[in-house]
């Protein structure tokens, strides 16, 4: 760490990796699946005590109201966790927008809950490095940052539903990433340590098919099998990816009693679009594809959803933002790369208000979304430094406004 001044090197000298670990371990227990609202409540409750130790105004924000089709196609309301905000400084001249999320993709049900030690550097668990381990660092960045009496002012944002696509909180993350000169979001880092580059879009989509009901039996041909057509548009749409558009057949609901021609199905799915021309690609491909299937089905279908996660570009800002960042992890020892990525996250959110964003700040591990998810407990303490430094040059005015 030759590259750090004296006051860097007390700036660092308080973070320390136990409590991070306990937190994690802490969090970690307790089931915070998007649609597990109790859950969520708690731990926002948890994490609003957490970060009380901050200066500011700390609030937990009701969720915009979201809409949703159900297994019977219709639409109705979506519940939602409300989401933490802290705003320190508000009226600093130079501010900075940090952001993590509090839900996980594992519901209640699931049987992946408890933590367990791989290893002594590697504790697997639900949400260890996506992102609770993520929160415990950028908690500890921000408590040592605040020890330095600094002048930069941030918002953060904790909000539990990004892992559905932050329908609930994107109006939050908008309106906090106003009038910021960067902003910093707690993803886990990609495999080898990477942080995130660019990112495509995101859009999820439901398609409500409606047929005729019959006897399968009696008088098959005076049905009209919405759950065939959805088969048929699933496989027409994966048939349509290609390089620059992901697309994902996820599911279908639908059907009934063995003898009768189903008359409802809804097929869920997800497109990921590198460029914004190839999300108006998408687009006009799903409209196309939609009306080969009704004609030839003889059935109608009605889409729902929308590109909620713009594709994530990197300019100039971004640019400077990392190189600023990865000098600091080199002045600390850990040389730092960046690449492309196909996963998405809150940051194509904040980039598209126009705010250079780095968004892998949070804990090495791997395995994300699934039973063998893992954290790297030593990166806590790594990374939480990282964190306080990069806030300490922000502070200093090491980027352009």
């Amino acid at each position: 760490m030759t590259g750090l001044s004296r006051q860097e090197r007390r700036l660092l000298e308080p973070i320390e990796q136990q409590s991070m670990l306990d937190r994690v371990l802490d969090w970690a227990a307790l089931n915070t699946g998007t649609g597990n609202l109790g859950g969520l409540a708690m731990m926002a409750g948890r994490l609003a005590d957490a970060f009380s130790v901050l200066p500011g105004k700390l609030a937990l924000r009701d969720p915009d109201p979201v809409e949703a089709v159900g297994a019977d196609g219709r639409i109705a309301s979506r519940a939602h966790g409300r989401h933490l905000v802290l705003r320190v400084r508000p009226g600093a001249a130079r501010r900075v927008l940090l952001t993590g999320h509090m839900d996980t993709v594992f519901a209640p049900d699931h049987f992946f809950q408890q933590c367990d030690w791989l290893d002594a550097a590697t504790l697997r668990g639900p949400g260890t490095s996506d992102m609770k381990g993520g929160i415990a660092l950028m908690l500890s960045a921000l408590e040592a940052f605040e020890k330095t009496g600094p002048r930069l002012g941030y918002d953060v944002l904790i909000n539990s539903d990004e892992e559905t696509g932050s329908s609930s909180s994107a109006g939050a993350i908008r309106e906090l990433a106003a009038g910021k000169i960067a902003a910093l979001t707690y993803e886990p880092a990609l495999p080898g340590g990477a942080m995130a580059k660019a990112r495509p879009g995101s859009g999820n989509f439901a398609a409500v098919v409606k047929g005729c009901a019959a006897h399968a039996g009696r008088n098959p041909e005076d049905g009209r099998n919405a759950l065939v057509a959805a088969a048929d548009l699933a496989l027409r749409l994966a048939r349509s990816r290609r390089d620059a558009l992901g697309i994902n057949p996820a599911r279908i609901d639908g059907g009934g009693p063995d003898n009768l021609v189903p008359d409802l199905a809804v097929l869920r799915f997800n497109m990921r679009p590198c460029r914004e021309e190839d999300a108006a690609d998408a687009a006009s491909l799903v409209d196309r594809t939609i009306m080969e299937v009704a004609r030839e089905h003889d059935v109608q279908i009605h889409l729902h959803g929308a590109f909620g996660r713009p594709p994530k570009r990197v300019g100039e800002a971004t640019e400077r933002l990392f190189a600023m960042v990865s000098r600091a992890s080199a002045d600390l020892g850990e040389p730092l790369t960046w690449q492309d990525t196909g996963g998405v996250c809150d940051g194509n959110n904040i980039a598209a208000c126009g705010l250079p964003v780095i968004d892998t700040m949070g804990a090495r591990g791997g395995n994300i979304h699934s039973p063998g998810e893992f954290l790297l407990v030593d990166s806590l303490s790594e990374r939480a430094r990282l964190s306080a430094l990069v806030l300490h040059r922000l502070d200093r005015g090491e980027i352009l406004p």
